[in-house]
């Protein structure tokens, strides 16, 4: 009986071998990476209609003073030039790199929009960077106003030494993401600014 026993788990040990080293399964799982890329690919790329690029973006919400901001008035802000980072899906898969970029720190827009803060205690907001598309990214004040990150997420409009055409005027990255694409906003059309209720 014991000799059955350990004969019938000496064929599910060799089984289960057999199973992950089967072309079909490494097929599955390319296929299953494909697939995904294909996916993020299509849930935020219109780059050829005109109808998705945006020469304005709107700070709006919870802010003491709304904000209609154009490329002019970025460059009149305080202007951050940043070199050699890449935008990353989240499958992994490099989407662009960006040798120089100009931009302006989201939190120095925020500061000049002024979040609807009762006092200092009052932090419960979040902020999402909507795409024309309706893509969105979301942050937290805490990420923005209390972290490294808030040193790291950008409103960009220059791209190595051109202006930002096809992605819209004006778009929003984290670099301090590990993964830079879910949160690389093309298209940039609003800032909407939320009390968490």
């Amino acid at each position: 009986m014991k000799e059955i026993k350990m004969f019938m788990c000496g064929i599910m040990v060799l089984t289960t071998l057999s199973a992950c080293k089967n072309p079909e399964n490494s097929k599955q799982k390319e296929n299953a990476v494909v697939t995904q890329q294909k996916t993020e690919e299509k849930s935020h790329v219109h780059a050829d209609d005109p109808a998705y690029v945006t020469k304005e973006i709107k700070v709006t919400g919870n802010v003491i003073t709304p904000l209609a901001l154009t490329v002019d008035s970025l460059k009149k802000m305080d202007v951050k030039d940043l070199k050699d980072f890449n935008i990353i899906c989240q499958s992994g898969l490099t989407k662009d790199k960006i040798e120089s970029t100009k931009g302006v720190l989201l939190k120095d827009i925020l500061n000049k929009a002024k979040i609807e803060q009762k006092d200092h205690t009052d932090r419960n907001f979040y902020i999402v960077a909507r795409a024309a598309d309706d893509y969105k990214a979301t942050f937290s004040w805490a990420e923005i106003f209390n972290n490294p990150n808030g040193e790291q997420t950008y409103i960009l409009f220059e791209q190595n030494g051109q202006p930002l055409k096809d992605k819209g005027e004006m778009i929003v990255v984290s670099m301090n993401d590990t993964k830079t694409g879910p949160r690389h906003v093309k298209w940039l059309k609003s800032i909407e600014v939320h009390r968490v209720e």
